[in-house]
């Protein structure tokens, strides 16, 4: 599945500032209820809602083509996530790269995002509307 991107910067700034935290070894996650989500539920073709991601990677990580491998490995790693255990619906996802990143596969990003996820308490449950 697609992700719909965060495209304002505004929202970046958003959820680092009042969205919940979990900082890994590999990534740094924030997680922010999105407002807008009832007016994109009503845009989208199925009518769901849908989490906003958005992807951070500095240049202190490195070149180019280091920055754009470690977007491709975390974009997998949360797929691999999302398709495992359903996530809760209508929110910001923010997931920034650390230095640590580098050089490392796409299951030790998944392990740093289940940590992450269930720390926050973003995993949905059965009984959960959304």
């Amino acid at each position: 599945m697609k992700f719909v991107a965060i495209r304002e910067h505004h929202l970046y700034n958003k959820a680092y500032k009042q969205g919940g935290r979990f900082v890994g070894k590999t990534v740094a996650v924030y997680v922010l209820r999105d407002y807008a989500a009832k007016r994109l539920m009503k845009a989208h073709p199925l009518k769901i809602y849908v989490n906003r991601i958005g992807l951070s990677v500095t240049k202190k990580i490195g070149g180019a083509c280091v920055r754009t491998r470690t977007k491709r490995i975390m974009r997998e790693a949360l797929r691999a996530v999302q398709s495992e255990t359903p996530l809760k619906t209508g929110y910001l996802v923010v997931i920034a790269a650390r230095n640590e990143i580098v050089g490392k596969k796409t299951q030790d990003v998944e392990k740093d995002l289940r940590r992450a996820f269930a720390q926050l308490n973003f995993f949905t449950s059965e009984s959960d509307g959304r």
